[in-house]
């Protein structure tokens, strides 16, 4: 080979391995790795426009690094379905007017519709004038700009138990739950909530606490679909109602249904283990997998796991922390 052919030879075999290193170092793997997270990034922004509405996906997944792929794929099945905004409907179709010796009030039944539903997905409570009042006193304090233009039915000196006056209040009472409920702040607020689920959680755990197991689940399940439509957006807030419907399942001995209701609270706290609900939950869950012959080990391993990284406390049994909700 003459010195220029051998010239040209090292010069195409520099080009080569030019070529091939500007590849590796280019290769797609890094946008690969991102390219999940993007995807579902924007996959949630398309399925909720509204990104107040979302939580925050990455605080939440940072929390739990150590998350297997089966697991975080849930984690984002779940993020995705709770972001989902469902609209609510609110009809009054009847009244009830209840007398006591020394006082006399008319009581409401409020019908809460999910949009595009059936009936299964109803839920019906009932509340007099003075809460709507205190309602609306409460949300005065904290949205009073929000508020601004809500009007609110006038109590009257003499006929407030007309028919005539009642219906009125029934077409009024509904106009202003819808009212409420199209302003985002509002219909996220606690008080709101609290207007609508927190009379029936109250009798729920009264009757917990008195051993009545059976009025309190019936009662709990009653009010979960209402509670777990109305904080879609966080999921957190509807584990110690579910959490004290495995203890009511448990006592009344059927631990097949509070396992599955277990397995819903602890889907809900995946990202969030240092939730006071999340060991007795895990230690409940143990006893019953154990019991009904399911797998407890995996469950075993997170509990271990979870006193590795923390320090010893004293932690309360899943009973012990449902006596202790909404205890005035």
């Amino acid at each position: 080979m003459d010195q220029d052919s051998h010239c040209t030879a090292e010069r195409e075999l520099s080009e080569a391995v030019g070529r091939i290193t500007t590849f590796s170092t280019t290769s797609p793997s890094d946008e690969e790795q991102n390219q999940p997270s993007a995807e579902i990034s924007c996959q949630v922004r398309k399925e909720n426009p509204e990104k107040d509405d979302l939580p925050d996906s990455n605080a939440s997944l940072s929390s739990n690094s150590s998350m297997t792929t089966k697991e975080l794929q849930e984690y984002w099945r779940n993020e995705k379905r709770q972001c989902r905004q469902v609209r609510l409907l609110f009809e009054i179709p009847s009244t009830r007017i209840v007398e006591h010796h020394l006082s006399k009030y008319v009581v409401y039944k409020i019908i809460v519709l999910q949009t595009g539903s059936f009936d299964s997905n109803k839920s019906v409570i009932e509340r007099r004038y003075s809460d709507f009042e205190r309602l609306h006193r409460n949300l005065l304090e904290e949205f009073s700009e929000e508020m601004e233009d809500v009007t609110f039915p006038k109590k009257t000196l003499t006929g407030n138990f007309t028919e005539e006056i009642i219906n009125e209040r029934k077409l009024a009472f509904k106009d202003y739950l819808r009212l409420l409920y199209s302003m985002k702040y509002i219909r996220r607020s606690k008080k709101f909530i609290d207007f609508l689920t927190r009379p029936e959680l109250q009798e729920a755990y009264g009757c917990l606490r008195g051993g009545q197991y059976t009025k309190a689940l019936e009662i709990l399940l009653e009010v979960i679909g209402l509670q777990e439509r109305l904080t879609r957006g966080n999921p957190v807030s509807i584990v110690p109602t579910l959490c004290a419907i495995v203890v009511c399942h448990k006592d009344l001995e059927n631990p097949a249904s509070a396992f599955e209701y277990g397995e819903k609270a602890l889907s809900r706290l995946r990202v969030h283990t240092s939730y006071r609900y999340y060991i007795p939950l895990l230690e409940t869950m143990i006893t019953l997998a154990y019991e009904l012959g399911k797998d407890f080990l995996s469950l075993q391993e997170k509990l271990e796991e979870w006193k590795a990284k923390k320090d010893p406390i004293r932690v309360f049994s899943l009973k012990e922390l449902a006596v202790r909700e909404y205890v005035e």
